[in-house]
C-alpha cells in the first residue's frame, strides 16, 4: 500500500496508517476533510482518548470482525467542538462543546486526527464543569462499565468481584456499582491497592490465593462477577460465584458458554453517556488521566498505551 497521505490534497493533519503492523506504521499526515450524512455531525476534535482496540484493529487482530479502510484514523472516544451539522441533527448547533463513542462499521474517520465524523446516535453534550481531557477520557470506557453493571442487574447489598478493578474499565465499574449500592471487592496488583481503596473497592491481588482471600472477605461467595481484564481472570468463578450469581466478561467468552452470563461488546449510547458525562462533571465520578500528548507525537502515546504500565486514560489533544 502506499504510504497515508500520497494522492491525497493537504486538508486536516491526522495520525493514520495504510498496512497492518505496529505503531511504525503511523504517521501523522493530511487527508481530505470527512463528508458528513444527514443525521452526522463534523467534530473539531480538541482531544481524543486512546482505548487498547485501536491498536488491535491496526495490528489486524479483529479482521473479520471488524473492516478498516485505508488510511485508517484510529480512535472513537472524542471531545470537541461542532463545526457543522447535518441535514436533521435537531439537538445540536455548530458551537457546541460534545463528546461521543463514535464507533464506526468500518474504521476509516476516527478521532485522532482534527477533523471526526460523529453520528448523533453516538454524541451527548459536554455539561459545565466537565473539560475536553476529561470527557475524551470517558466515553468507551465508561460505557464499558455502565453497561455491565446494569446488565448484571447488580444492586443494593450485591458483592461484586470486579476483575482488573484498577484498569480504565474496571475503575468506572468500582465505582458505579458502590453508587448502586454494592459492595465491590477488586483484584489489581498489590501496587494499585491504595487506589483501588480510593475508589471504594476492597482490594486482592491476583494470581495464587486469589480464591482464599476473596472467600475470606466473602465467605457465602459473591453475587457478580465482572471481568474487565481476560486471560485466567475467570478461572476461579466456580468457587467464587454463589448459585444463581451473574458474570459479565469484556474479555472472555467463557462467561456466556460456561457460566450463562455475557459476553458484552459496549454499544454507543447518547443518553448513557450523557449519565456519565453528569456524573464526572458534579464530581460523583473520578477520571483518572495518565498523560495527554499533542497530535505530532501520538505514534508515542499509542506506544506508551502498548506498553501495559498506566494507570488511568491517555489523551492525544489536537
Amino acid at each position: 500500500m502506499p504510504p497515508p497521505g500520497d494522492g491525497f490534497p493537504e486538508g486536516m493533519k491526522a495520525l493514520a496508517y495504510s498496512e497492518f503492523g505496529g505503531s511504525d506504521r503511523f504517521t501523522v499526515t493530511d487527508l481530505p476533510d470527512p463528508h458528513i450524512g444527514p443525521d452526522t455531525l463534523l467534530v473539531r476534535v480538541v482531544a481524543a482518548g486512546l482505548n487498547p482496540v485501536d491498536y488491535k484493529l491496526r495490528e489486524g487482530y479483529l479482521r473479520g470482525l471488524i473492516d478498516v479502510a485505508s488510511p485508517a484514523v484510529p480512535g472513537w472516544d472524542v471531545a470537541g467542538i461542532v463545526e457543522k451539522v447535518g441535514l436533521d441533527t435537531p439537538e445540536f448547533e455548530v458551537g457546541d462543546r460534545v463528546l461521543a463513542y463514535a464507533r464506526a462499521d468500518v474504521v476509516q474517520h476516527g478521532s485522532v486526527a482534527e477533523l471526526m465524523p460523529v453520528p448523533v446516535r453516538t454524541a451527548a453534550h459536554i455539561p459545565d464543569g466537565l473539560s475536553f481531557e476529561d470527557a475524551a477520557a470517558l466515553p468507551l470506557a465508561g460505557l464499558t462499565a455502565l453497561q455491565s453493571v446494569l446488565r448484571s442487574g447488580l444492586g443494593e447489598g450485591d458483592t461484586v468481584l470486579v476483575h482488573n478493578a484498577a484498569g480504565g474499565v474496571g475503575s468506572f465499574g468500582v465505582q458505579l456499582a458502590r453508587l448502586r449500592g454494592a459492595r465491590v471487592i477488586g483484584t489489581a496488583s498489590a501496587g494499585k491497592h491504595d487506589y483501588v481503596r480510593g475508589l471504594g473497592a476492597e482490594p486482592v491481588a491476583y494470581g495464587e490465593g486469589l480464591v482464599a482471600a476473596v472467600a475470606e472477605l466473602a465467605p457465602d461467595g459473591v453475587d457478580v462477577v465482572l471481568d474487565f481484564v481476560g486471560g485466567t481472570a475467570l478461572d476461579s468463578t466456580r468457587e467464587l460465584l454463589r448459585d444463581g450469581g451473574f458474570v459479565v466478561s469484556i474479555a472472555d467468552s467463557r462467561a456466556a458458554t460456561e457460566f450463562g452470563g455475557i459476553s458484552l461488546w459496549v454499544r454507543p449510547d447518547a443518553a448513557q453517556l450523557a449519565e456519565l458525562a453528569g456524573l464526572a462533571a458534579d464530581g460523583t465520578l473520578k477520571i483518572e488521566r495518565a498523560a495527554s500528548y499533542p497530535l505530532a507525537e501520538a505514534a508515542e502515546a499509542y506506544r506508551e498505551l502498548e506498553s501495559g504500565h498506566t494507570r488511568g486514560k491517555i489523551i492525544v489533544t489536537i
